[in-house]
């Protein structure tokens, strides 16, 4: 069993924390993340047009770049928490450009030699896959893709097809960070891309707190929270691994409750 499918077969949804790298003192960060209760990790590549990520995360890519971060050090970073953390599956999260430039073998070789499980990337949509979707599979890592809203009947199985790890379902048709779907859509949405994959599903874009992460646990695979985590970063700068720890134990606190009593 890979990483990711142990992380979404524990007996309750995944709790999926994404921060950026090179924003703040990522290693401490993602270590609180972990220590927290997070299940799966998404590290942001910081890009110069992060055109699917609101003011937060938009923030964070500008405060990382201007650090000076670069592939190589998202990479080290990658395989440092590998090292730290072999059993917590950990996913970069970008943009086509640097997964690219280099060829798409040279990213995937990369990425696995950093032991990383999964990639999603924003802009290369399903059917521009062989740009990087066949060089991760050789390599074993996960393609991840997004469904949103507007993913009808008629392109579902176009960004299934090759997926793997587990669909990220886009709540909302925006940026991140600003506004959450409202429960209805996505107990609607989630019923309804579960009867077309047997990948676990997991719901993403304005989930802030433990409320909103427990009403989608009572129906989704899994839990995907990033903006505020990352607003947690720009608010405490050097002591940010404290807050987040604190903050992502009351969302995993609220993740494992929802579940209780409810049939699997």
């Amino acid at each position: 069993m890979t990483r990711l499918a142990a992380a979404f077969a524990k007996g309750h949804p995944a709790l999926v924390a994404f921060v950026t790298a090179g924003d703040g003192p990522t290693a401490a960060i993602l270590d609180a993340l972990v220590e927290g209760g997070a299940d799966v990790i998404e590290l942001g590549m910081p890009f110069t047009d992060p055109m699917a990520d609101g003011p937060a995360i938009q923030a964070a890519n500008i405060r990382s770049l201007a650090a000076g971060t670069r592939t190589a050090d998202i990479l080290a970073i990658a395989k440092s928490f590998r090292a730290r953390h072999p059993e917590t599956p950990l996913v970069l999260m970008g943009y086509a450009n640097p997964m690219t430039i280099r060829g798409g073998d040279w990213f995937a070789n990369a990425a696995h030699d950093a032991g990383v499980d999964g990639v999603i990337c924003v802009d290369i949509p399903p059917e521009e896959d062989p740009e990087l979707g066949p060089a991760l599979r050789e390599k074993g890592i996960a393609p991840i893709r997004l469904a949103t809203p507007t993913t009808d009947a008629a392109r579902l199985p176009t960004v299934l097809d090759g997926a793997n790890g587990f669909l990220y379902y886009v709540s909302v048709a925006g940026i991140t960070g600003l506004q959450q779907a409202a429960q209805t859509s996505i107990d609607e949405a989630v019923k309804r891309l579960k009867a077309h994959t047997d990948l676990p599903v997991a719901v993403g874009f304005g989930v802030r707190t433990p409320d909103q992460a427990a009403a989608i646990a009572k129906v989704a695979d899994g839990v995907v929270v990033g903006s505020a985590i990352v607003e947690l970063v720009a608010q405490h700068g050097a002591a940010a691994p404290d807050a987040v720890r604190t903050y992502i134990q009351s969302l995993s606190a609220a993740i494992h409750a929802a579940r209780e009593g409810v049939p699997a």
